[in-house]
């Protein structure tokens, strides 16, 4: 490692916002002290260049000092100046999305351990998830909308739990009279790089999951996204509708569609992430 760090010219950082993890501590460090403080050019790229989380606001500090302050936005001209992600959108770099809430009218009260839970967590706990994943109604509800979906409609769908992925897999098989497939982290690599390389080649319609499809995956010709799962992340939600939102000129679809099946959560406290990007596109309310 030293050799390398001795010889390096440049550094580019993928997946750029995770750079504050402590592996890239000890890499800086040792190359700190190998080339001096000056270092060599680091370059990272990203789509979510911040942190979220219980120690969101002070990783995004750590991200903002590893890269000097330094932002690099693209220079699109005064017309794309207050929405730049049409000007992506007209090139068709970004798939046009079509955003709907499917609203199911039920009520949820979260208990003060859940509350809790969110604070230090940065997000809804996994006990929460797990309530939601065994309502036998919600569920219904997302199957009767991911069923109205046109047959052969590529779509992935992210499930409350590891158990959830695999019910709403079977379901769907069982329903739709088309394949899907469901993965975790628990499901052997080879199984699921199978699984995965037969959706992209259309010969799985669903690809149910959890925890796992948001970033480092690519499957361009999605068509549609279905988030089960509620989040209070803005960097998790970014990643996964990320997924569906490659245009055509990265080998995309020209437009995709988000489901977020959304519930009335009481005494949640921060809004639900698919609430701060009604910025990004037209939302339809439907109630189920």
């Amino acid at each position: 490692m030293d050799i390398i760090l001795k010889n390096t010219g440049a550094m580019i950082i993928d997946e750029a916002h995770r750079a504050v993890s402590h592996m890239y501590d000890v890499l800086l460090d040792q190359a700190k002290k190998i080339r001096g403080p000056e270092l060599f050019p680091i370059c990272g790229l990203t789509a979510t260049p911040g942190r979220a989380g219980l120690y969101g606001a002070e990783e995004t500090i750590k991200l903002v000092d590893r890269f000097d302050a330094y932002l690099v936005k693209p220079a699109l001209g005064k017309d794309y100046s207050k929405d730049p992600l049409r000007y992506f959108r007209e090139n068709s770099y970004l798939a046009w999305p079509r955003h709907i809430v499917y609203r199911s009218g039920r009520e949820y009260e979260l208990t003060e351990d859940e509350i809790q839970q969110i604070k230090l967590e940065g997000d809804l706990p996994r006990g929460f998830l797990k309530r939601l994943a065994n309502n036998r109604k919600r569920n219904e509800a997302i199957i009767k909308r991911l069923l109205q979906l046109p047959k052969g409609t590529s779509t992935l769908v992210y499930a409350c739990t590891v158990e959830h992925a695999y019910f709403l897999a079977y379901l769907l098989t069982e329903l739709s009279g088309q394949r899907a497939g469901a993965i975790s982290s628990e499901t052997p690599l080879t199984i699921r790089r199978g699984l995965i390389q037969d959706f992209k080649q259309g010969n799985i319609q669903f690809l149910c999951n959890f925890g796992v499809l948001t970033t480092g995956f690519d499957a361009p010709k999605t068509g549609c996204i279905a988030i089960c799962r509620p989040t209070t992340s803005e960097v998790l939600y970014e990643q996964i509708v990320g997924r569906g939102l490659r245009g055509p000129k990265f080998g995309g679809t020209d437009a995709c569609l988000v489901i977020d099946f959304a519930d009335n959560i009481h005494r949640l406290g921060p809004p639900l992430a698919y609430k701060r990007f009604k910025d990004f596109w037209t939302t339809e309310e439907v109630e189920e």
